[in-house]
């Protein structure tokens, strides 16, 4: 194969070239950058526009499936901390499951990978639409998807700085959004307001049909787009290769994940049904706007709306990066076509980068043809291939562990095997309630002859190698 200068060299010594020799992903992520695409990944539209649904499958006892979902979640991302920390080598954790599972896993999970974020992407965008329609009624869904993924393009394809930059401004306009409710909930609930003759109370968690109105199916239903509103958080894993200081910077960020989960997720819930009857929430727009629009402050009903657009852009900004660097990684271990391997002088994987955004175009066709119906099709979709990818993190990290039982580094998966084997089976457990719920039982079928036809168009390719 040929060097970066355009020599021949095998296959075997071009990896053992002198690091200058390639053009590679630059380390340009900063300590904040990292910590606020962490934050990034684990809030986005589903806990914006999603937690609408869920309030209305499970009421109030969606605040328990929050946190539960969000200690899983923690369990995940503390074994995949220790995983990509384990080898300073390796870019993402999409070459540890090559490392510890094999070529044929790491073929399967890095395109099932990059279908995750495309499917999460859909969705965003998607939700673009609808959060512009708050304010231009009759602008048709499909412009917003449209003009947004040109821009993010186009933005991703500078350099991963400024990558980390925007993704930095977009996490802290939804964190600021999020302590704004909360603030203003807590105030609400200190000077006993009446809104609409009802009193902001606690109580009144139990006053529209008790903890759990729905009953323990509806309780179980609202997994499905509470696990959804933490699908992007394994992003960290991916950074790897171009964070400034990986053993400092990545530990802080999935650290600080329980403190997220109980302040964002558990605390806007709580002020959400303490302000506004659970079943007075509709899904056609977020919560949040809803909330704010009750109090009587129409303004603040719109900068939330702006703060939800924002939040939909910066998953979707998350996706195009993901998806870029899932490319070339694949490329990189030979299980995808080698032009997504190559980098820009600006050390983007441009070619990766440009193709996934332009099968993002696919939603823009969607969004005219079934506006309705897409977010929720999509949204499960994404859940669904989210839900594999974590199983697979857990199964790579436990094959690690195995294999390295003396040489452990200093971040450890907590209460190992224990938590390890908690999470796998709780992620078993949603895929089965998904599959005894008619809404979401076909992309679970699709999603697993998906998977499948993955593996068996890697035995194809590699017996085609062979020949």
């Amino acid at each position: 194969m040929l060097n970066t200068r355009g020599i021949f060299v095998f296959k075997e010594d071009y990896y053992k070239m002198d690091e200058k020799e390639k053009l590679k992903l630059k380390r340009s992520l900063k300590s904040r950058h990292v910590t606020m695409i962490a934050i990034g990944g684990a809030i986005g539209t589903g806990l914006f526009l999603g937690s609408g649904t869920a309030i209305q499958s499970a009421g109030p006892s969606i605040i328990l499936s929050y946190l539960i979902v969000g200690i899983i979640s923690f369990f995940m991302m503390r074994a995949l901390g220790e995983l990509i920390l384990a080898d300073p080598e390796q870019h993402s954790f999409i070459e540890s499951v090559k490392k510890y599972l094999g070529n044929r896993m790491e073929f399967v999970a890095g395109w099932t990978y990059w279908l995750c974020w495309l499917s999460l992407a859909m969705a965003d965008l998607t939700a673009t639409g609808i959060y512009l329609k708050y304010w231009f009624k009759d602008l048709p869904q499909w412009i917003g998807p449209l003009v947004i993924v040109i821009l993010l393009m186009l933005v991703n394809m500078v350099n991963v700085g400024l990558f980390g930059e925007l993704e930095s401004w977009f996490s802290m306009i939804k964190v600021l959004a999020i302590l704004a409710l909360i603030i203003t909930g807590l105030i609400l609930l200190i000077m006993h307001t009446k809104i609409d003759s009802r009193t902001v109370s606690l109580s009144n968690l139990v006053n529209y049909g008790g903890f759990f109105p729905t009953g323990s199916w509806g309780f179980l239903k609202s997994f499905q787009m509470v696990v959804f509103a933490f699908v992007g958080i394994e992003i960290v894993g991916l950074t790897a290769g171009e964070t400034a200081n990986p053993d400092k910077d990545i530990p802080k960020a999935i650290n600080t994940l329980p403190v997220r989960i109980g302040l964002f997720y558990v605390g806007s819930m709580i002020a959400i049904m303490a302000v506004y009857p659970w079943n007075k929430i509709v899904t056609t727009t977020s919560p949040f706007v809803q909330v704010f629009g009750a109090i009587g402050i129409p303004a603040a009903a719109g900068i939330l709306n702006f703060v939800v657009l924002t939040a939909a852009m910066s998953a979707t900004n998350s996706a195009i990066f993901s998806t870029s660097r899932s490319l070339y990684a694949l490329s990189r271990g030979n299980n995808a076509p080698k032009r997504f391997g190559k980098l820009s002088k600006k050390a983007v994987p441009n070619n990766a980068l440009t193709f996934s955004s332009l099968i993002l175009f696919i939603v823009v066709i969607l969004n005219y043809i079934m506006p309705a119906q897409v977010f929720d099709i999509i949204s499960s979709v994404s859940t669904i291939n989210f839900i594999m990818v974590w199983i697979i993190i857990m199964w790579t990290h436990l094959k690690y562990r195995a294999e390295n039982k003396g040489q452990l580094g200093k971040f450890r998966m907590p209460g190992f095997p224990i938590t390890s084997w908690i999470t796998i089976i709780f992620y078993l457990v949603i895929l089965v309630i998904l599959a005894l719920i008619p809404a979401t039982r076909l992309p679970l079928i699709i999603s697993i002859i998906f998977i499948l036809a993955l593996a068996l168009s890697y035995t194809l390719l590699e017996r085609r190698k062979s020949k």
